[in-house]
């Protein structure tokens, strides 16, 4: 049973965090990811309640304004990301460990509220070339918003110590291998 536990994997955009964590729940039957809510377009592949649940900045705002956040960031300007309460009651009920995939600042929010029952990680790339090299490759980014990311990627890393562990990922394949063995002993599975 692994009620009121958590996992927090936060990272840059582009470091492989949602790589590590995807394959993380298929190594593990009882963690569940934990959908944030966010006000930005939805990408072509991205599905409403599976990815992100995809809020109205308005909608967002009533949302904070209730109380329905466990945490929440404006990233950029009228982009807002979050955690809503509602998906760590959904996943405990069922007493399985929640899996964050949140950016930085959401982590160490998540860490701050849940303490120990939380383990917090953060995945940083091997250098700022490598994570340009990354972002570029998927081909969702113009010009301005790649600096805009590689910008706050350089400030971000800055925040690595105040998480549990930091894991440089150089091959997908030993992060996933070293994120795996840092969950069996915090779980005890």
């Amino acid at each position: 049973m692994q009620e009121g536990k958590a996992i927090i994997f936060s990272a840059p955009s582009g470091a492989g965090k949602t790589t590590i964590v995807r394959r993380l729940l298929t190594h593990f039957n009882c963690l569940e990811f934990s959908i944030s809510a966010c006000t930005r377009p939805k990408r072509e592949k991205e599905i409403d309640g599976k990815d992100y649940y995809f809020l109205t900045p308005e909608d967002f705002k009533r949302r904070i304004a209730s109380g329905d956040f466990l945490e929440w960031e404006e990233v950029y300007k009228d982009s807002f990301y979050g955690t809503l309460k509602s998906e760590l009651k959904r996943i405990w009920d069922k007493e399985n460990a929640v899996l964050f995939d949140v950016d930085v600042i959401g982590g160490i929010n998540i860490k701050k509220h849940l303490g120990d029952k939380a383990l917090s990680v953060f995945i940083v790339p091997p250098s700022i070339a490598v994570l340009e090299e990354r972002l570029r490759k998927r081909n969702t980014e113009t010009e301005e918003s790649l600096k805009r990311r590689l910008d706050k990627a350089s400030v971000e890393i800055a925040y690595s110590d105040q998480f549990d562990v930091t894991l440089v990922n150089i091959d997908i394949e030993n992060a996933t291998k070293i994120a795996c063995q840092k969950i069996q002993d915090f779980l005890k599975v």
